[in-house]
């Protein structure tokens, strides 16, 4: 399934699309559990962006250790092999997932960002696996700027806590020597941008520090869920951030016995793949 090409376009690139990289009952399995999730929402769970009609975003993380469905998605699909094949490391971690559904004709675009520099650790060998469950548009779907991953420059990142008006995904860079992220949606034309008509089944896997945003802009009857999951290297540590981090590990991480700097693991970060 994952050849030569995918590998090479996401060591430059930052980003490949695999077509039907799961199958239709993994893709079942899935739905049934972002059903069952709405229904019972974990303490991460948000809702973001209700306007005048009703229409919202819901987002959680981290829930695959109460929801069945994706814990046997996470342990027993062939996302990890995936990940570990197309970073080109020798071992995988995986390390959470996030889940975003977004009612028909939503129009919550998310801002260009990247995602390490958000998260418990620090590493150049990780992934982000964008899973589409609905089909979507190109012009509705994730979009990539691509080779920025290697742009080596710590940026601000959004504060998504005050986007969405919730303290508790709080991230600040005022008192940091991060420097003002590019203005990407308004000077379009000086990146390559990407982005695909996707359908359920196809992944969409990219660097973790690779500045991507959208997934906005729903047609009227359009919906979108999205189940996400993150995977880690070989060069991973844990990594404590005083500017804040989304989602902050900092707590479960610690009661099971992980400082910063360490390597990454333990039950709640398992090893699921080795080459």
């Amino acid at each position: 399934m994952i050849t030569d090409e995918h590998v090479a376009e996401f060591s430059e690139q930052g980003v490949t699309l695999i077509r039907k990289a799961i199958s239709d009952e993994w893709v079942h399995v899935l739905r049934s559990g972002i059903d069952a999730n709405i229904a019972s929402p974990s303490d991460r769970g948000r809702v973001w962006d209700t306007d005048a009609e009703g229409r919202v975003t819901f987002y959680d993380s981290q829930a695959w250790r109460s929801i069945p469905e994706y814990r046997d998605f996470v342990l027993n699909s062939p996302m990890a092999g995936i990940a570990g094949t197309v970073m080109n490391v020798s071992k995988v971690n995986f390390f959470f997932d996030a889940v975003f559904v977004r009612s028909p004709g939503a129009q919550f675009r998310t801002p260009f960002h990247q995602d390490e520099p958000y998260w418990s650790v620090e590493g150049f060998e990780t992934c982000s696996a964008w899973t589409p469950l609905v089909p979507v548009e190109k012009k509705s779907a994730l979009e990539f700027v691509a080779g920025s991953h290697r742009w080596g420059v710590k940026y601000q990142q959004t504060n998504f806590g005050a986007l969405v008006d919730d303290e508790r995904d709080y991230v600040s860079y005022e008192n940091t020597d991060a420097v003002p992220f590019p203005d990407i949606e308004g000077n379009r034309d000086d990146y390559e941008i990407l982005s695909w008509d996707m359908e359920p089944g196809d992944i969409a896997v990219f660097n973790a520090r690779m500045i991507h945003g959208g997934s906005g802009n729903l047609a009227a009857e359009r919906e979108l869920k999205v189940f996400n999951t993150q995977w880690l290297g070989d060069d991973v540590r844990v990594r404590f951030k005083p500017e804040g981090m989304d989602p902050d590990h900092t707590a479960v991480m610690t009661e099971a016995g992980l400082s910063d700097g360490d390597p990454i693991g333990t039950d709640l970060y398992p090893e699921l793949w080795r080459r």
